[in-house]
């Protein structure tokens, strides 16, 4: 049996991502970048104000095969989990990150 092709470990802690007061539209192509970087098995807590990300995080995480974790217990910002899983199927738009990448 071979052994699965070996890549970044997920990290213990939480990777934090400070979405401040940005969109959702610049906080879903930030968290689709920092996704790219980190291992499968890495959570991620987003900080952010913005009043869609409750909504907007969750379908998220569905279109593109993440684990919405809710919201997470923080002094401040509203803060929300996502755990980063192997993706093999759904990519999105470059300029739009809430649709389905296009085949081209």
């Amino acid at each position: 049996m071979t052994p699965l092709a070996s890549g970044p470990e997920p990290t213990t802690s939480p990777v934090v991502l400070d979405g401040g007061d940005r969109g959702c539209v610049r906080l879903l192509l930030e968290l689709r970048a920092l996704v790219a970087d980190v291992a499968p098995g890495t959570v991620i807590h987003l900080r952010t104000t913005d009043p869609a990300a409750p909504l907007d995080l969750p379908a998220w995480c569905h279109l593109t095969g993440h684990g919405y974790l809710g919201p997470i217990p923080h002094d401040g910002a509203p803060t929300y989990g996502v755990r980063t899983h192997r993706v093999t199927g759904v990519g999105t738009d470059p300029d739009n990150p809430w649709r389905p990448a296009r085949s081209r």
